[in-house]
């Protein structure tokens, strides 16, 4: 099965990659997101290491069980061949309503039908209160006219 667009990527076809990316994240749909990596993909969010997409579902199935209205914003760093570079920042709440914004990037390396088989996170968080949040589109894809990272200054 092949997950367009396929590597070897150019701007155009990065920069689809991480919308793309951005809009199943934001879907918060573990199984979707999930087939978006290859089975024997391999991760490291923060301090944890995971490896195949049995252990990502999970992974993201608990992610957004404790990370409520989550709201994500990718943007492309850099490309080459197949590989990819990212910067993020996502806004979410805990089920004490404290709001937090997390700050990133992310390394990905593809195989030949387009999934992921690599992907290199690090992340930081802040709590923010209600007053500081920008992300604030109704849940699920962000609008094509909601700013990006670069246009809020982040």
């Amino acid at each position: 099965m092949n997950r367009l667009p396929l590597p070897p990527f150019d701007h155009a076809k990065a920069t689809a990659k991480v919308r793309l990316a951005e809009d199943g994240w934001n879907s918060r749909n573990p199984e979707q997101v999930a087939r978006a990596y290859s089975e024997d993909s391999r991760w490291r969010n923060r301090a944890e290491f995971l490896q195949g997409r049995t252990a990502i579902r999970a992974f993201l199935s608990r992610k957004w069980q404790q990370e409520l209205d989550y709201r994500l914003i990718k943007e492309l760093w850099a490309f080459q061949d197949h590989r990819i570079a990212v910067r993020f920042a996502y806004e979410y709440r805990n089920d004490s309503r404290q709001w937090f914004r997390a700050y990133g990037n992310e390394n990905w390396e593809f195989d030949e039908h387009g999934l992921m088989r690599w992907r290199i996170a690090s992340i930081n968080e802040h709590p923010i209160s209600n007053d500081e949040r920008r992300f604030h589109w109704p849940l699920g894809r962000r609008p094509d006219d909601h700013p990006g990272l670069s246009e809020l200054g982040f």
